[in-house]
């Protein structure tokens, strides 16, 4: 039996409904996740350069855009389980370079910017009630990295209610076969995994009406 049959025996799967108000969730795209001169990055311009094809579109549709990034102060470096972990992370403190969103994404001054403290983008901030607010249904998630803080706050999403959306080719990792195995997990348990091609299509279809 394979394994799409195992899954599919299941009931995993299912195709994810899709609303009519999006917003795009751009995860640390962070310059200590994004440039390679930081032992905690990877090459990840070509999924900001697809990401940004996404949130450039929808920011001039009037859909809302939101950035996170992680960053620490010394208490919390020194307090949290979390980086007696993964002691790379905390490197990732308040007023460094590190924790600045990459000007490649063209963030803008009308973006929201969430900072966070764990891997969800939900867990111990406002994320929820934003997109509440705005009347969001469907959440577009991005950035970085595929199996750490992208699939926490996939999963976060769903269990706050909304229908996600993950365009694979503009979430990056540091390393292929974790990416491949929670874009699959993901897009049989929590998610509609697709191309930025297809968010793309589907936001222009919304701005037309």
């Amino acid at each position: 039996m394979t394994q799409e049959t195992v899954y599919k025996d299941a009931g995993f799967g299912a195709s994810v409904p899709r609303g009519s108000k999006p917003a795009i969730l751009v995860v640390d795209f962070s310059y200590g996740f994004s440039d390679t001169a930081y032992p905690t990055a990877a090459d990840m311009s070509a999924e900001i350069a697809a990401t940004r094809r996404l949130t450039d579109f929808a920011r001039s549709a009037g859909m809302p855009v939101i950035f996170t990034t992680i960053a620490y102060t010394p208490l919390e470096r020194d307090s949290l389980p979390w980086l007696k972990k993964a002691t790379g992370m905390a490197a990732l403190m308040v007023g460094t370079r590190l924790v600045e969103i990459d000007a490649a994404c063209g963030m803008t001054e009308t973006d929201a910017l969430i900072v966070k403290h764990g891997a969800s983008a939900f867990f111990g901030t406002n994320l929820a009630a934003i997109l509440t607010g705005a009347g969001v249904d469907t959440l577009v998630v991005a950035g970085a990295t595929t199996s750490g803080c992208v699939r926490a706050s996939v999963i976060d999403a769903m269990q706050s209610g909304f229908n996600v959306l993950v365009p694979a080719d503009c979430c990056a990792d540091r390393a292929k076969a974790p990416h491949d195995a929670n874009l699959y997990d993901m897009g049989q348990k929590y998610a509609d995994v697709t191309d930025s091609e297809d968010v793309l299509a589907w936001l222009k279809s919304l701005a037309s009406r």
